[in-house]
């Protein structure tokens, strides 16, 4: 749970590994975790989640102090680290686990993440519909370890 001080805010936009490289670049970020939301299956492991039969979303759980970066920092950079005009994929990377999604854990998130998608739909920057989901946050699963900070721990260059 995030401190009095911090936000928290999930997002699925890909393989998790890429997605926590990006936001743990970002001053103001104070934790990220990797794991899976949005499925029926109580406590999935990787494995179950990539059979695209559990219904979770790859995602990372980012803490934020808002006091350093704004909400809609964090959704910009969200909305720049990915593709939001592919379902249900992220380059090589197939399936509903992938899909482009923000699970909201406050109403005020929800608010600014709705415009925050109303804004990049009439910048035209994109020709293709977004179909970036925007839903409640639900249970959160916290991955395997070996998946935390995955290319700090492997020493992989960031895709």
């Amino acid at each position: 749970m995030a401190n009095k001080k911090t936000e928290i805010i999930t997002f699925g936009a890909g393989c998790f590994w890429h997605v926590q490289a990006a936001f743990d670049k970002l001053k103001g970020v104070t934790k990220t975790t990797v794991g899976y939301m949005g499925g029926t299956t109580q406590n999935p492991s990787y494995e179950e989640v990539c059979t695209d039969k559990t219904g979770h979303v790859e995602v990372c759980q980012v803490e934020f102090d808002p006091l350093v970066i704004s909400l809609e920092k964090v959704l910009q950079a969200f909305w720049q680290m990915h593709d939001p005009t592919q379902l249900n994929r992220q380059g090589p990377d197939i399936g509903s686990q992938y899909r482009s999604v923000i699970f909201f854990h406050k109403k005020k998130q929800q608010e600014l993440a709705e415009q925050s998608k109303r804004d990049l739909i009439e910048s035209a920057k994109y020709k293709d519909q977004i179909m970036t989901e925007i839903l409640p946050a639900q249970t959160f699963f916290k991955a395997e370890d070996y998946h935390q900070k995955y290319f700090v721990k492997t020493g992989k260059k960031v895709c």
